[in-house]
C-alpha cells in the first residue's frame, strides 16, 4: 500500500547538463534502442529455432536476450518521447511502475549473469556430469528464482519509496524515475531509508559479483590444469563472452557506488551506459565471440531471406 500522497504527477527534467543537446541525444538514444531491440530479438530467435543451441547456456542466454529487451524499455521510449518535443510529465503511477521495473530487471539480470557464471564452473570443472547436474529441472527452477528473487528486491525498494508522502516538489531532476532522486522529493525524513536503500542496492550485486568471481576463481584453475594448449583456448572461449558481459554489467554499479561524493552528470552517463548500451553490446559479444550462435544466426538469416522470396 502507498501512503496518499498530494503530487499526482511528476515532470522529468531529463539528463543533467544536456540542455539544447536535445536532437542530437533523440537520435542517438534511438538508434541505441532500435540496435538494442533487433540485436536481441535477432538472438532470441536465433536460439529459439536452432536445435544444436538448445542447452543449458543458451537457455540462459535466452532469457538474458528477453531482459535486454525489457531494460532499457523501462526509461527508453518516455525520455524518447519528451527529447523529441512531447511532454515531460508522467503520472504517479507511472513513476511507481518505472522504479519496480527497473529495479526487478536489473535485479533479475544480476542473478543471471551469477547462474550463468555457475552453468560456466559446472561445464568447465565437472564436464562428465554437466547434463546431470544442469538438467532441464534445474535450468528452469533457477531460471525461475532469478526473476522471483528480483521481484522481491524490486517489491522491496519500491515499498519503500513510495511509502513517504511526496506533497511539495514534484520535477525529478533526472531522465526516469530512481531511488535517490525520488527521496530528495518526499516531504519526511529519508536519511534512515537512504541508508537501508543503500545497502540493500549494494549489497546484492556485491553479492552476486563475489560469487561470479568465486566461479572464476575455479574455472580458471581448472582451464590451468588441462595440458593442451587447444584444450585451454576452447575451455576459455566458452566463457570469455560471459566474463566481458559480467564485467559491462557491473562497473557501472562500481563507478556509481565506489564515488568519494556523488556526481549527478557521472551518475547519469553511467546509467545510460547501464541501461543501453550493455543490452546493446550484449548481442555483438555473444555472437561474435561465438562460433555456434553465428552459424545458427546465418543459418536462420538465409532461411528467412529465402522465405521472403517465395
Amino acid at each position: 500500500m502507498w501512503n496518499l500522497s498530494v503530487v499526482t504527477q511528476f515532470i522529468l527534467l531529463g539528463i543533467p547538463h544536456t540542455e539544447g543537446l536535445e536532437t542530437m541525444l533523440l537520435v542517438l538514444f534511438l538508434a541505441f534502442y532500435i540496435f538494442t531491440l533487433t540485436g536481441n530479438l535477432l538472438i532470441l530467435l536465433t536460439i529459439v529455432s536452432s536445435t544444436r543451441l538448445h542447452t543449458p547456456m543458451y537457455f540462459f542466454l535466452c532469457k538474458l536476450s528477453v531482459c535486454d529487451i525489457f531494460f532499457p524499455s523501462v526509461s527508453s521510449p518516455k525520455m524518447l518521447l519528451y527529447l523529441s518535443g512531447n511532454s515531460r510529465a508522467i503520472s504517479y503511477g507511472g513513476c511507481v511502475s518505472q522504479l519496480f521495473f527497473y529495479h526487478f530487471l536489473g535485479c533479475t539480470e544480476c542473478f543471471l549473469y551469477t547462474v550463468m557464471a555457475y552453468d560456466r564452473f559446472v561445464a568447465v570443472c565437472h564436464p562428465l556430469r554437466y547434463s546431470i547436474i544442469m538438467s532441464h529441472r534445474v535450468c528452469a527452477i533457477l531460471a525461475i528464482g532469478t526473476s522471483f528473487f528480483g521481484c522481491i528486491q524490486a517489491t522491496f525498494l519500491t515499498t519503500l519509496t513510495f511509502q513517504l508522502p511526496y506533497c511539495g516538489p514534484n520535477e525529478v531532476d533526472y531522465y526516469f524515475c530512481d531511488i535517490p532522486v525520488m527521496l530528495k522529493l518526499a516531504c519526511a525524513d529519508t536519511s534512515t531509508l537512504e541508508m537501508v536503500g543503500l545497502i540493500s542496492v549494494g549489497l546484492m550485486p556485491l553479492s552476486c559479483f563475489l560469487l561470479i568471481l568465486a566461479s572464476y576463481s575455479f574455472i580458471i584453475c581448472s582451464i590451468l590444469k588441462i595440458r593442451s594448449a587447444e584444450g585451454r583456448r576452447k575451455a576459455f572461449s566458452t566463457c570469455s563472452a560471459h566474463l566481458t558481459a559480467v564485467l559491462l554489467a557491473f562497473m557501472p554499479v562500481v563507478l556509481i557506488y565506489l564515488q568519494p561524493t556523488p556526481n549527478p552528470g557521472l551518475n547519469a552517463a553511467v546509467q545510460v551506459l547501464n541501461n543501453m548500451i550493455t543490452p546493446m553490446l550484449n548481442p555483438l559479444i555473444y555472437s561474435l565471440r561465438n562460433k555456434d550462435v553465428k552459424c545458427s544466426l546465418k543459418k536462420a538469416l538465409l532461411q528467412a531471406t529465402i522465405l521472403s522470396k517465395k
